[in-house]
């Protein structure tokens, strides 16, 4: 009844605490170890992201810019441990709140990184209208950053990235949460086309690619699938010091962009 609904209870996003001091022991950006070599890598490699995302430094935003994927050509080449890292680094800043999403719905890993269990997200999103998207979402003990995890498995997963309510759950999404930087871990390029679709409906893409590792014809092909793109960059892992454009860390990150 009207009157029922009236008075019924907002939803509100459930809260989920992070062991930082444990992500911190793992290799990743924490709030615990703010001048740690790979904190100090993020650093450089945010900034020219959200730059772009929120026209600072004299920049104009540029269209959908808050909407940044992180992919890769192949498995393996570390996208879900950058994907993380660039939104732990993100959400430290003073003036930006981050929402990391779990769309690799194949083999979905950020909960698992985190130490947190599985939980309902993008898959149920798709699925059923009548979950609301606050539902969903997880608050973290970082203040800034809200994941959306990949959901309940289900058999067509991959293929729920192309569809339409995928379409419309990204723009409901980049509506609501404007002013928020929003960072999809997606599957490779290269393993499947549902996500050479995601990527139509981002600002900006983030390739990581595997130092000495992954083939310079599959990275050539993996962007050419996402020309459509404005802002293109590529993180290369693992770099060692000998490598240009290696940091000579133990996690050793280069960046470079094509626009």
């Amino acid at each position: 009844p009207p009157a029922l609904e009236a008075v019924r209870p907002p939803s509100v996003s459930r809260h989920v605490q992070n062991d930082l001091d444990m992500l911190a022991a793992a290799g990743l950006v924490s709030p615990n170890a703010p001048r740690s070599q790979i904190a100090d890598q993020y650093r450089v490699i945010k900034r020219p992201l959200i730059a772009n995302a929120m026209g600072k430094a004299g920049t104009d935003p540029i269209p959908n810019g808050n909407l940044i994927m992180v992919t890769s050509a192949v498995s393996g080449e570390g996208k879900s441990f950058t994907a993380l890292n660039l939104a732990m680094s993100i959400a430290t800043e003073l003036d930006n709140t981050v929402m990391l999403v779990d769309a690799d719905v194949a083999r979905p890993s950020i909960l698992r990184m985190l130490g947190l269990p599985a939980s309902q997200g993008l898959l149920d999103l798709l699925i059923d209208d009548d979950i609301d998207l606050s539902k969903v979402l997880l608050r973290t003990n970082v203040d800034k950053l809200t994941l959306l995890p990949s959901g309940t498995p289900h058999a067509r997963a991959t293929e729920l990235l192309a569809s339409d309510a995928m379409s419309q759950l990204i723009s409901d999404i980049a509506k609501r949460y404007s002013d928020r930087i929003i960072i999809f871990d997606s599957p490779p390029l290269l393993l499947t086309t549902e996500s050479r679709v995601l990527a139509t409906h981002m600002g900006q893409i983030v390739v990581v690619v595997r130092a000495e590792s992954t083939l310079r014809a599959d990275v050539q092909h993996a962007l050419s699938t996402i020309e459509a793109c404005p802002v293109k960059y590529v993180v290369l892992n693992q770099a060692t010091s000998g490598m240009k454009g290696g940091y000579g860390y133990g996690y050793g990150y280069g960046y470079g962009y094509g626009q």
